[in-house]
């Protein structure tokens, strides 16, 4: 149990330091929601999702979703980004639908990068013969923990920052998928 529970950690690790990209932009109730479930699931979930389609492609996936995880969380940064010093005034004007469903489909995004290298870890997951739906709770528990964590230090964090809350955020999704490609997270 010890070793599932060290194993989330450190999985979740990435999505604390995501979440505090995404806190400094603000967040409401709805948004704390949003980043808990998304990225809650997409952590459990890809554990599991290993496990299940094997060896052989879990072992090819796992080479390369590193780099696929770190490439989708640069590419988002750097979308977020490029918005903020664009038009930022655009942003404060925009509808809140228009909102919300851009930062839906970029969290999703988000999280699929943050955790596409968890299919490697579910096939390793399964060589220790751990209890599948207890593994994947704990890791979901722990992910959301540190996901909720995350996006109150962004937060205060961003209250500070005000305007720059966007930009910084961009920056901070580019620092964590550079972590990811260097083998930090």
């Amino acid at each position: 149990m010890l070793t599932v529970l060290l194993v989330a950690l450190s999985l979740g690790l990435s999505n604390f330091a995501a979440a505090i990209g995404i806190g400094v932009t603000g967040v409401d109730a709805a948004t704390r929601l949003r980043v808990g479930l998304i990225f809650g699931i997409f952590e459990a979930g890809m554990p599991v999702l290993g496990l299940l389609i094997g060896h052989s492609l879990a072992h090819t996936l796992g080479g390369a979703a590193h780099w696929i995880g770190a490439a989708l969380l640069i590419a988002t940064g750097a979308y977020a980004a490029v918005q903020a010093i664009r038009s930022p005034e655009r942003q404060r004007d925009q509808p809140p639908a228009e909102a919300t469903q851009q930062r839906t489909g970029r969290l999703l995004i988000t999280g699929a990068a943050l955790s596409i290298d968890n299919l490697a870890v579910g096939f390793a997951l399964g060589a220790y013969h751990v209890n599948l739906a207890v593994t994947a709770i704990i890791i979901g528990a722990v992910s959301v923990s540190l996901s909720l964590a995350g996006l109150e230090l962004g937060d205060r964090l961003g209250t500070r920052l005000g305007a720059r809350g966007e930009l910084l955020g961009g920056l901070v999704l580019i620092a964590v998928g550079i972590a990811i490609a260097g083998g930090i997270l």
